[in-house]
Order: structure tokens, then C-alpha cells, then sequence
């Protein structure tokens, strides 16, 4: 019996960390000819996520059926659960999302910045993430800064 508990601990220690943890659906909606967004989906898995990548030519369609602020609209959109989020965004800033459940439509890190999760190139300066608010502002609050 000893054996037995022995060989369950060490197989579970072969495992990485991320594959001890449930994983979390997610649907990442992008371009179908985006390299960056298929680098990203690729992140998301190596941070313990089940994506499921549908490519689409629909992405600014989308966008304004959830109420992204145009200023907001990052490369791709991810459908985590109950949220949404846009673009590169760190996967520290989704987890604390899912977490803590405030009341936003998603995350957002507008455009392709060099250097954010899924993009090449050399980080130019913090990576602000943007809180993509249910009612509509005149400017976004920021979220968290990487």
C-alpha cells in the first residue's frame, strides 16, 4: 500500500502546475490571417486555459454587439465565461477577473504593443490593461499596469 501512495505522489509531481489546475474554457475569435492572435491562444494554454481559437472576418461586428469602446478594440477578443477581453491582455489581469467578478464587460489592451503576451518584440514601457466598463465613459479607468 505504501508503494502504491508513493508512485500516486510522484506521478503527481510529474505533472506541471498548470496541469493540476481545472482548466478554463476560453473562445479566442480573431482574424483568420493574425499570427500574434494564434501566439496568444498559445499563452492562454501555457497559463492553464482550454482555448478553443474560431477564425472570423466578424471581429469590429462583435466588438460593438458587447459595447467595446472603439479606442478599446484590441486584435482579438477573448470570451472568458461571463467576460470579455480584448487584445494581449496579461493572463495575472484575467485570473484576478475571474476571481474577483467586478461588475465590467472585460479587460482591454488596445492595439499590438510590442513586447504584451503573444506579440514579439521588446516591451517599450508599462503594459497598461484597461477595465472595459458596462456603462459607457468618456475615458476608460485603468485596470493594472504590467
Amino acid at each position: 500500500m505504501k508503494h502504491w501512495k508513493a508512485l500516486a505522489v510522484t506521478s503527481l509531481l510529474a505533472f506541471p502546475v498548470s496541469g493540476l489546475a481545472a482548466d478554463i474554457s476560453a473562445t479566442l475569435y480573431k482574424n483568420p490571417n493574425c499570427g500574434c492572435c494564434a501566439e496568444y491562444a498559445k499563452y492562454l494554454e501555457q497559463n492553464g486555459f482550454d482555448v478553443e481559437t474560431i477564425d472570423t472576418h466578424d471581429l469590429v461586428e462583435m466588438k460593438a454587439e458587447y459595447n467595446v469602446p472603439e479606442e478599446l478594440h484590441g486584435c482579438h477578443t477573448t470570451v472568458v465565461g461571463d467576460y470579455l477581453f480584448e487584445g494581449h491582455v496579461p493572463v495575472e489581469s484575467v485570473t484576478q477577473v475571474l476571481d474577483e467578478k467586478p461588475s465590467i464587460i472585460g479587460l482591454s489592451v488596445p492595439g499590438m504593443p510590442l513586447g504584451s503576451p503573444g506579440m514579439s518584440g521588446e516591451k517599450r514601457g508599462p503594459l497598461e490593461v484597461y477595465a472595459i466598463a458596462s456603462q459607457p465613459t468618456d475615458s476608460p479607468d485603468i485596470y493594472a499596469t504590467h
